[in-house]
């Protein structure tokens, strides 16, 4: 090879380097991403109380004693009465028996769905059903078993492929606890500084949001973060050795950015990929600098918006955009995408609307992030406020061809089985009358095109796709529709024109013609 051709190919290849190695890093992120649980994880939410009947109830009376109350699994949780004496209102004490050895006979149920990621509401020490008021965070309360009962739940979870999120109640604790009953009866007790005490505050103690059940706990005092998250036997690192694969912290707002950055660190170094998302009702933002993910209640309130018609299109799509920008796509995708949960009600009562249901559940399976599944939202339980959505899950309504199960596993199946959905990023659909996003990896046939028409109407629009990598004339078929191979309509140079139907979504997924093995993605990964 002559000097000037040596040189010519040299220099072709360094003109070609960028674009080539642009796209093996582009490649290598949705890799990356894939190989985090965490990212589009489908989680399942327990109450350990109310999820499956135990097994050895009769053996359990004696741990519900007066004035707890047992109730039968067919009872329905009612609004109690306050309870001065203990502080307390009389629902936070009824009890229906469930524990983790009958939540882990249970766990083919969830498996059989397709969830990931189990997580259970709080296990520790505490009085009440709801476990919220910890005596010990280190123990598990008796009705629902022990510590070794917790590793056996993780290890068959773990055999089934799915991962364990603890809920760690970490800004307060019970007043019935032995260290804020001594820290309020003693002003020389090592336990004084781990509350906040003093005749300013009504009751003695500052107490969260003014339930005097909990005093909260004071991060300030560093014997309280060494006990909780800092130490190797702390409660955090304690459980994740114990076969936890990360916590959802309550209330997270309360525990402020620079302990919950110090938080997430402690477990990482326990757990590198352990999970610390946050309940944060807050808009997510820099939250999202301090953990791994929140419970995106922002994005959950913006989709029932656009159902119910608080929210237009146009201004969820520009909300949705905003949002993915501030959040950044991968904190969004470790995020909770939250419907319905222990404090809100279920919902199949929020949206009685079969319809609309399915609207904002589509939506939940397919904006970037990790959809939470409420126990018994497969199988459409109905439940008001607190604490009527806490009722017991209904086996005797669980069976294969249930509509809303049948449903909720078509919307698993989809999340689970396009790659776009689970680790894509976000790109907005110019529309005028309709809400729509892509979802879009490194490889241009990984693309899907989510389309929501909230409206009572059907609506025909040309919409604009802004991605360079689809080719003109190829067919988009709707993976949530009637014939998820029938072609609903034809990419065109950068625009679709389609029919999207009242109050649905539609999933589009370009398909390859078929022209006797030539392809015009030959080169489009």
């Amino acid at each position: 090879m002559t000097p000037i051709r040596h040189l010519s190919l040299l220099t072709a290849m360094l003109c070609a380097w960028p674009a080539w190695s642009q796209k093996a890093a582009q490649a290598s992120v949705y890799e990356t991403r894939e190989k985090d649980w965490r990212n589009g994880a489908i989680v399942y939410q327990i109450l350990v109380d109310r999820f499956a009947p135990s097994a050895n109830l009769a053996a359990k009376q004696a741990l519900y004693p007066a004035p707890k109350v047992l109730r039968e699994w067919h009872e329905v949780p009612r609004p109690g009465v306050e309870l001065a004496d203990q502080k307390l209102n009389s629902q936070e004490l009824e009890f229906w028996g469930g524990d983790l050895q009958s939540a882990r006979a249970k766990l083919d149920h969830v498996q059989q769905l397709g969830a990931t990621a189990v997580y259970l509401n709080p296990i520790h020490l505490a009085w009440t059903n709801h476990k919220y008021d910890a005596l010990n965070f280190k123990a598990i309360s008796p009705e629902f078993g022990t510590r070794e009962d917790f590793r056996q739940f993780a290890r068959e979870a773990h055999q089934r492929g799915m991962k364990v999120v603890l809920d760690g109640v970490f800004n307060h604790m019970g007043r019935n606890s032995p260290a804020f009953k001594e820290a309020m009866a003693r002003a020389d007790s090592p336990w004084r500084h781990w509350f906040a005490i003093g005749p300013q505050y009504q009751g003695g103690a500052r107490v969260w949001t003014g339930y005097q059940n909990l005093p909260e706990l004071n991060l300030e005092h560093p014997p309280v973060r060494q006990y909780l998250y800092e130490a190797p036997d702390s409660v955090v690192r304690g459980y994740l050795r114990d076969g936890a694969d990360g916590w959802r912290l309550d209330t997270a707002y309360e525990l402020g950015l620079p302990y919950l950055r110090d938080l997430t660190r402690a477990a990482h170094k326990e757990k590198k990929d352990a999970l610390i998302v946050g309940e944060i009702v807050n808009y997510p933002d820099q939250w999202l600098r301090a953990m791994d993910g929140v419970m995106n209640f922002t994005l959950g309130t913006l989709v029932l918006g656009l159902a119910l018609g608080d929210i237009s299109p146009q201004t969820a799509a520009r909300m949705t955009e905003r949002l993915v920008q501030d959040a950044g796509i991968e904190p969004m995708l470790k995020s909770w995408t939250v419907i319905d949960n222990h404090d809100i009600p279920r919902i199949a009562t929020q949206l009685p609307d079969a319809r609309q249901r399915r609207f904002v559940q589509a939506l939940q399976f397919t904006l970037p992030g990790s959809p939470n599944v409420y126990y018994g939202s497969e199988i459409g339980m109905t439940g008001g406020s607190d604490p009527e959505n806490r009722n017991p899950m209904r086996w005797d309504w669980v069976r294969q061809d249930h509509p809303e199960m049948v449903w909720m596993k078509r919307l698993i199946a989809l999340h689970q089985g396009h790659r776009a959905l689970r680790v894509g990023d976000y790109r907005r659909i110019e529309t005028e009358r309709l809400f729509a996003f892509e979802r879009h990896t490194d490889r241009a046939l990984d693309t899907r095109l989510i389309i929501a028409n909230p409206g009572n109407t059907p609506v025909t629009e040309k919409v604009m796709v802004a991605n360079a990598a689809l080719m003109d004339d190829t067919p988009l078929v709707d993976l949530l529709g009637a014939d998820p191979r029938a072609p609903v309509t034809t990419m065109g140079p950068g625009l679709i024109t389609v029919t999207v139907p009242a109050q649905s979504v539609m999933v589009l997924q370009p398909v390859e013609r078929e022209l006797g093995g030539y392809s015009r993605y030959k080169r489009m990964r």
